[in-house]
């Protein structure tokens, strides 16, 4: 090791929530007039999905699910002030209405189209736009279970056989599937 003395930099870790419901998301107006993601400070050994639920919460009083986390990305404030973000897609679990709290100054839903133009950090528009991709994928997956259900219901099902969307049926008789036009 050389005689140079090295500056050791510590990030605090913020995780913050893509909560969407009814294709709008959550955002709240913090001090410095810029919209962000609900969500906070990661403690000492706590998970950091728990964090983001407890966190929504605290701020939002709305009950949430945490989903699968959607990126990470370092955020320069000002000089000298630096965080690490982590976003994770969130699902809500209820429709209540949110409260705002002390620790913001507005509180509001917007759509994806709105955050384009929003004042908000590049990192969490990122996100938002990567949250918004996967549930319109998921909406898709489930749009196409609910059609091939509904091509099947003249026969008796017979199992489910794995697939690539979580599973598929398969009708008991070749002939029933004959005719309910399911076979090519």
């Amino acid at each position: 090791m050389s005689g140079v003395a090295q500056t050791v930099r510590a990030f605090p870790v913020s995780v913050k929530g893509v909560l969407v419901r009814d294709g709008r998301v959550l955002l709240l107006k913090n001090e410095r007039e810029e919209w962000e993601l609900p969500g906070g400070k990661l403690e000492l050994g706590e998970e950091p999905p728990v964090c983001v639920a407890r966190e929504i919460t605290e701020e939002t009083g709305l009950p949430v699910t945490t989903g699968p986390i959607l990126d990470a990305w370092q955020y320069h404030i000002r000089e000298g002030r630096d965080v690490l973000i982590v976003t994770y897609g969130c699902h809500p679990e209820s429709n209540q209405l949110p409260a705002i709290s002390d620790e913001h100054k507005e509180i509001g839903f917007f759509t994806e189209a709105e955050v384009a133009g929003l004042s908000m950090p590049a990192g969490y528009k990122q996100s938002v736009r990567s949250w918004f991709a996967r549930l319109s994928r998921l909406d898709d997956i489930e749009a196409q279970e609910r059609r091939a259900a509904g091509r099947a219901v003249s026969g008796t099902w017979e199992c489910c056989e794995p697939g690539p969307a979580g599973g598929r049926a398969r009708l008991a008789s070749r002939e029933a599937a004959a005719a309910a036009g399911e076979l090519p």
